[in-house]
């Protein structure tokens, strides 16, 4: 069952495909995160990894979690494709994927210890239901960890970010904060959601890491070029003002170039609840 039918297309077509091909790149830009998730992860731990993609997480989480085990849910197919494929390499055995929609997937009640997640639950269309669907499958004190994107002016992305704009449109948007990445990057609508999910203890944490976006400034300027929002952005104007703007992409990514390539810091919350019990 899909809800989420406009994020399925998506997942399942450029942008899903982008982020198989470059599912190395990708974790290089996102692992800096990865000790935060893992440090909720008990030996024994039944894991869901929400959004998993290409399932680097989860992987990981199946070895931290060791005998337990963990499982990975996204609506993308080609992602899953190359997590499923990595686990089988990487001789991950204690893991799993499902090719679903986490917002209304129908998991057995109570059949995970942990609920994670990597930048992959702000796309939700009902996010007050998708996290009433994850709380359920929770057992009864079972715990949430996710990290989510906040506004994005704190991290060095921003300011990489601010540069391109200058030269491009403004985004376009339906004017509500549902389905899109910065829909929870308010801690002050994350705990209404999940207050109003039936979660407790609710926390957002600021939290940083370092993104190795490429082995230099041309590199990292056009694989953010191709990542799909900004491809989507560079679409909209001609073809002389799209090479403004990577000109001025480049120049930004410059600035942070080092000898082994172009680094970042990055900001978003850390995000803690659990389910009554």
């Amino acid at each position: 069952m899909i809800a989420n039918e406009q994020q399925a297309q998506a997942w399942n077509g450029y942008e899903g495909q982008h982020w198989a091909e470059h599912a190395d790149r990708y974790d290089a830009v996102n692992r800096g995160f990865n000790p935060l998730l893992l440090a909720a992860v008990r030996p024994g731990d039944r894991v869901l990894d929400i959004g998993c993609g290409n399932g680097q997480l989860t992987r990981l989480a199946a070895a931290a979690s060791h005998p337990g085990e963990a499982t990975g849910i996204d609506l993308s197919a080609p992602m899953l494709r190359g997590a499923e494929a990595a686990a089988r390499a990487e001789g991950v055995s204690n893991v799993r994927f499902i090719n679903a929609d986490a917002q209304v997937h129908p998991f057995p009640a109570g059949s995970f210890d942990v609920a994670l997640s990597r930048f992959g639950v702000m796309f939700f269309g009902d996010p007050v239901g998708a996290f009433g669907t994850i709380g359920r499958a929770l057992r009864p004190g079972g715990r949430l960890h996710f990290v989510c994107l906040d506004n994005g002016w704190g991290g060095d992305l921003g300011s990489v970010l601010a540069d391109l704009a200058d030269h491009l449109p403004p985004s376009e948007t339906d004017g509500t904060a549902v389905a899109e990445p910065l829909s929870l990057a308010d801690p002050t609508v994350v705990r209404q959601v999940l207050t109003d999910a039936g979660f407790l203890d609710v926390a957002c944490t600021p939290a940083e890491a370092t993104q190795l976006w490429g082995r230099d400034a041309t590199d990292a300027a056009e694989f953010l070029a191709a990542w799909g929002p900004i491809r989507h952005q560079l679409s909209r104007v001609d073809h002389a003002v799209a090479a403004r703007a990577t000109t001025a992409l480049t120049a930004a990514m410059r600035r942070y170039e080092q000898p082994d390539g172009v680094r970042l810091r990055a900001t978003a919350w850390l995000v803690t609840a659990r389910r009554p019990g």
